[in-house]
């Protein structure tokens, strides 16, 4: 084994201790749900027995994570850089962790359409936080006011429309895999 494989291996079984005990589980919970004993998962964690793969598997199941986030090792990229979008005046900033998922930063000046044909409907979730100023949430047949430091999260299949009330606003918009398809799909007009 190199100094690489030992670095791995330790972070490996700190991850699956730590892991369990946010969960607040016991040794045995986490031996339970993973289908171990006791007594090799202790081992594990305390690196006195090999880290197999198909226990690996089924600790980051029991864990619900997925293996890949076990065993990531890459910590160079902890601070991103926005995307700028000057077409349409936003920043974008992806999230790593999360496939498809997107944060953006948007200046709203417009009030929100009052054209309901205007509104857009399609598969995903999307959450929102007012930086600034007061956002109008239209959402189906209501209308939501949401003020600084309020947040909005929404199925976006119900039709929707995001504006401005009094004045500009700033939001971050937090877009799943889904909303973002669904709203490059929409003639590429920017999420929201």
């Amino acid at each position: 084994m190199t100094q690489e494989d030992d670095d791995l291996d330790g972070l490996v079984r700190k991850r699956i201790r730590a892991l369990r005990v946010a969960q607040g589980w016991s040794l045995d919970e986490l031996a339970a749900r993973a289908r171990l004993s006791p007594s090799s998962l202790s081992r594990i964690e305390n690196g006195h027995r090999r880290l197999a793969l198909d226990q690996l598997v089924t600790l980051a199941r029991a864990l619900d994570t997925s293996l890949d986030q076990l065993v990531e090792t890459a910590t160079d990229d902890v601070v991103s850089q926005p995307m700028i979008d000057g077409t349409h005046g936003l920043m974008r900033w992806p999230i790593r962790s999360e496939p498809g998922m997107i944060v953006m930063r948007q200046r709203l000046t417009d009030p929100p359409p009052d054209n309901p044909a205007r509104m857009r409907a399609h598969p995903g979730r999307e959450w929102i936080v007012v930086l600034s100023g007061t956002a109008v949430l239209l959402l189906g047949h209501r209308r939501f006011r949401v003020e600084t430091n309020q947040s909005a999260e929404f199925p976006t299949m119900l039709p929707h429309a995001i504006g401005a009330e009094g004045g500009p606003c700033e939001i971050l918009g937090i877009f799943d895999r889904d909303a973002r398809r669904g709203h490059r799909a929409d003639k590429g007009a920017p999420p929201g």
